[in-house]
C-alpha cells in the first residue's frame, strides 16, 4: 500500500539534539501501522548523488489543518541528515511509505513492555496507542548516552503506567543501560511482550533479557536501508523462519520489526554457514 508523493514540510522543531519534521504526506497517514517506515529523498540539488534515508514514523494524523500529516524524528549526523533538519515550513521533500512490516499487536490484553533508545523510541507511542485501546497494560523504559540523546518522555509519561529512565552518564534517571531495568519491569507486571527499538546492541540485550524472564519480544532493527523497498539487498541479515532454517531478509521488507529470539543477532552482517543458499563456508 505504500505511496510516492511530495510532502510539504509544516513545521520543524527541536527536541534535545534531534528535530521532529511534520509533513504532509497524502495517503501514507491512512495505512500507516505502529514500526512501519518513511523513506526520504535528501540532498535537495544533490539528491541524485544521496540515497533515501529511512526514518521511523513517529505520529500520522489523519486529519488536521493540513489534512494528513506524518511525524519523523531526525539526528543530524552526515550530509543527508543535515540537509534533512534544515528543512523549513513550506519545503518539499520527496517521500515513500509507509513501508516495512509493522509491529504485530497481541490478540488478547496481556502487560507489555516498551523498550526504546535514543530517538529509536519514536515508533513506540503510536505503538502503545494501539496496545491501550485493546486493554494492554503499557510500562515504558526510556534510555540514551545522555539527557540530550533521550526521546519521547512527555509521550511517554501520556500513555505509559509506568515510566523508567536510564542514562549512560547518569544525567536523568538510573546510570546505567536499559537493560539494567527491564528484568524488575516485567517481573512486577508480569509482562508477556517486549517490544524494543534502538541500536542493533540494544535490541540484542533486551531479547535476552525477555527470553530469560519468559517474554516474547519484538525488535525494530536498525539497519541500513539504500532504497527501502527491498530492491537493493543491502539492509539483509540472518532471520530463522517457522521452518527452523535461517534465511538472509530484507529489515525493509520482512522487517523491520522481527521476533527478537529469530533474529541471529551475534552474526548480523554475516552470512551464517547453515544459511539456505549460503556459499560452502558461509561467508561475510
Amino acid at each position: 500500500m505504500a505511496v510516492q508523493v511530495t510532502g510539504e514540510i509544516v513545521s520543524n522543531t527541536k527536541a534535545g539534539e534531534y528535530h521532529v519534521l511534520t509533513m504532509t504526506g497524502q495517503g501514507i497517514p491512512e495505512e500507516a501501522k505502529p514500526g512501519q517506515f518513511v523513506a526520504l529523498s535528501v540532498g535537495g540539488p544533490l539528491g541524485s548523488t544521496l540515497l533515501r534515508r529511512a526514518f521511523s514514523i513517529y505520529r500520522a494524523q489523519t486529519r488536521g489543518a493540513y489534512g494528513g500529516t506524518v511525524d519523523i524524528v531526525v539526528a543530524p549526523h552526515g550530509p543527508g541528515t543535515d540537509w534533512l533538519a534544515d528543512r523549513q515550513r513550506g519545503d518539499r521533500v520527496n517521500i515513500i511509505g509507509p513501508l516495512g512490516k509493522p509491529f504485530a499487536l497481541p490478540r488478547d490484553p496481556v502487560p507489555c513492555v516498551l523498550v526504546g533508545g535514543g530517538y529509536g523510541a519514536a515508533p513506540l507511542f503510536s505503538l502503545a496507542d494501539a496496545l491501550i485501546q485493546r486493554g494492554c497494560r503499557v510500562d515504558v523504559i526510556l534510555g540514551a548516552s545522555g539527557q540530550g540523546k533521550l526521546f519521547g518522555i512527555v509521550d511517554a509519561r501520556r500513555v505509559a503506567s509506568t515510566l523508567s529512565i536510564t542514562t549512560d552518564d547518569g544525567s536523568v534517571g538510573t546510570k546505567g543501560v536499559v537493560t539494567d531495568l527491564l528484568p524488575r519491569v516485567i517481573d512486577r507486571a508480569n509482562s508477556a511482550v517486549v517490544y524494543a527499538c534502538g541500536p542493533m546492541g540494544m535490541l540484542k540485550a533486551v531479547t535476552a533479557v525477555a527470553k530469560e524472564h519468559g517474554a516474547h519480544s519484538q525488535t525494530a532493527v536498525e539497519e541500513a536501508m539504500a532504497c527501502g523497498i527491498g530492491v537493493c539487498m543491502t539492509c539483509v541479515l540472518p532471520v530463522i523462519g517457522d521452518d527452523g532454517e535461517t534465511r538472509m531478509v530484507r529489515s525493509c521488507v520482512e522487517g523491520p520489526c522481527f521476533h527478537g529470539d529469530r533474529v541471529r543477532w551475534d552474526e548480523v552482517h554475516t552470512v551464517p554457514a547453515d544459511t539456505v543458499g549460503a556459499p560452502v563456508g558461509g561467508g561475510e
